[in-house]
């Protein structure tokens, strides 16, 4: 007797296929699909705001949520637009310096290093005058030259230029929409949901939600601590560049382990620069060390909540998966996808538990 589907069945075949050529799809557009999902998680993360903006009464009337939407935007890319012009400045001021104090370092690694391998029967001789002459040409692309190197590539790379550049203004064009018709896609979506399931995912979304609520807030309180943190500590080392620095290791830090080994590099190049000795290194290694204890073990765990912790295996692992699929967005977007996927393992890990297939004997 040949095996035949009932209606039911073949629905659910369809709407499976359905389901693994959108995912399919979905992937295959990663990268185009970035400034969508950098919109949607700055959207979730500036929605609240709105809400709170457009709860807001002008007189007798209620604040248009048209406008309330303009003001957070404007408000996101101030904040954007101030963190650029805290850190190139300082970028700009330390190339020149740089490339001042390459010669003499050289010289000082030269002297450090050739006794103590003469001592040892070892005669190893560097082309120093070569290396300086390398590394000066490599970091005196500053000023005019950076332009420069700029049009040239431009030329080489002007649709990938351009590419960039769109996706940039597209962003807030895209986070505007959301923002301002975000209830009604919500309800659309909910709508969307098989009824017989409307209920336990609902439950999961508004745990979903919590966790993220949660992240987001603490996230911002740990970002605000620790740049407040490292601007005093560089500051009371002598660091000249502490405040940017500071400012900008603790904003870094929502991006994993990236955003604290940025901020640690740039940190040791200014105590090179600044200072003679092991003074600027030591005080960058006191500091940072102690904020990364800082981090780890009082804020995260008490702003963030230990409920979000996961094994640093796994945070690297969807750090290069979601950095693979979406650019640099995935990167953002990894850590709290990563949370979202520990909710909805957790559920299915009970399930599986109370499942006939497993506590079946035989």
């Amino acid at each position: 007797m040949p095996f035949s589907f009932s209606d039911e069945q073949k629905q659910n075949l369809v709407w499976l296929i359905v389901g693994i050529l959108l995912v399919t799809l979905i992937a295959a557009l990663g990268p185009m699909l970035s400034p969508f999902i950098a919109a949607a998680i700055l959207a979730y993360a500036l929605n609240p705001g709105v809400d709170w903006l457009a709860r807001r009464r002008i007189g007798p009337l209620r604040l248009p949520r048209f406008i309330a939407v303009s003001i957070m935007i404007l408000l996101m890319l101030l904040a954007g637009l101030t963190l650029v012009l805290i850190v190139v400045p300082m970028v700009l001021k330390q190339i020149p310096q740089l490339q001042a104090q390459i010669p003499p370092q050289l010289d000082k690694l030269n002297a450090f290093r050739s006794p103590r391998l003469h001592l040892l029967g070892i005669d190893v001789r560097l082309d120093m005058a070569g290396i300086k002459a390398l590394l000066t040409q490599q970091i005196s692309t500053s000023g005019d030259e950076i332009w420069a190197s700029v049009l040239a590539s431009a030329r080489v790379g002007g649709a990938a230029l351009l590419a960039w550049a769109a996706n940039i203004l597209f962003v807030p064009m895209v986070l505007f929409y959301l923002l301002q018709d975000w209830h009604p896609f919500i309800k659309r979506a909910q709508s969307m949901i098989p009824r017989r399931w409307a209920s336990k995912i609902g439950a999961m979304a508004t745990e979903v939600d919590d966790l993220l609520a949660q992240y987001l807030r603490g996230q911002l309180l740990v970002m605000l601590v620790l740049a407040i943190y490292y601007s005093v500590g560089l500051s009371l080392a002598g660091f000249d560049s502490a405040i940017p620095v500071g400012v900008l290791t603790g904003v870094l830090v929502f991006i994993p382990y990236v955003g604290f080994g940025l901020g640690l590099v740039l940190a040791l190049l200014a105590a090179v620069l600044q200072f003679d000795g092991f003074y600027g290194l030591l005080s960058v290694a006191v500091v940072y060390g102690i904020g990364q204890v800082l981090e780890s073990f009082i804020l995260t765990p008490k702003l963030v909540g230990e409920r979000i912790g996961l094994h640093p295996l796994v945070v690297i692992f969807a750090l290069l998966a979601f950095g693979q699929l979406f650019g640099f967005v995935g990167v953002l977007l990894a850590l709290p996808a990563s949370a979202i996927i520990s909710v909805l393992a957790s559920h299915l890990r009970r399930e599986y538990l109370g499942s006939n297939f497993y506590n079946r004997q035989s």
